[in-house]
């Protein structure tokens, strides 16, 4: 093996190592802050992958849309909090966990079972264009109504979070 191959193969696996990691601290992590910190590492990690396969328009979108999505997700969940210091520890039980688990061992088992029994075939070769100008012209002429769709659902979401995050007025009696 060449040099290049060692270092594509670790690269590839420090990528999956930073994803089982931010997952580990999104789901074991007992406050909210850091869950969602450990939810940014896993897109970052998602991110890099697709960067190293050789998509990296498919990485600046999980950046721009995931991790984004993640900081709105940070600060709304402070906005809706009582205080921006609020610290909310969420509560583990034992028959929790134990239940946690075995869901994933159990999925890990049939997961596992699958990629082991499909008979996988070469993958297709290209077909068309499929350049950055090729999907921006699709997404304003072919598939505009979706698009523009698409925005009408973002903008109420955006609304609907500051009305829910708005704090309650209070009635003047006079």
């Amino acid at each position: 093996m060449t040099l290049y191959r060692y270092l594509a193969e670790g690269m590839f696996f420090g990528f999956i190592v930073l994803i089982m990691f931010g997952g580990m601290l999104t789901v074991w992590s007992r406050l909210l802050m850091h869950a969602v910190l450990g939810l940014a590492v896993v897109f970052i990690g998602v991110a890099g992958l697709f960067f190293h396969l050789g998509s990296p328009f498919m990485a600046m979108m999980q950046v721009l849309i995931y991790v984004g999505a993640v900081c709105v997700m940070l600060v709304f969940g402070i906005m809706v909090g009582h205080s921006p210091t609020q610290v909310d520890r969420l509560r583990w039980s034992g028959n929790n966990f134990l239940l946690a688990s075995g869901t994933c061992i159990a999925g890990f088992v049939l997961l596992t079972a699958t990629l082991i029994r499909t008979q996988w075939t070469a993958a297709a070769q290209r077909v068309g264009d499929f350049s950055m100008q090729h999907l921006g012209e699709a997404f304003l002429h072919q598939f505009v109504l979706a698009f523009e769709l698409i925005s009408v659902v973002l903008l109420i979401a955006i609304l609907g979070a500051i009305i829910i995050a708005r704090p309650p007025q209070e009635s003047d009696p006079s």
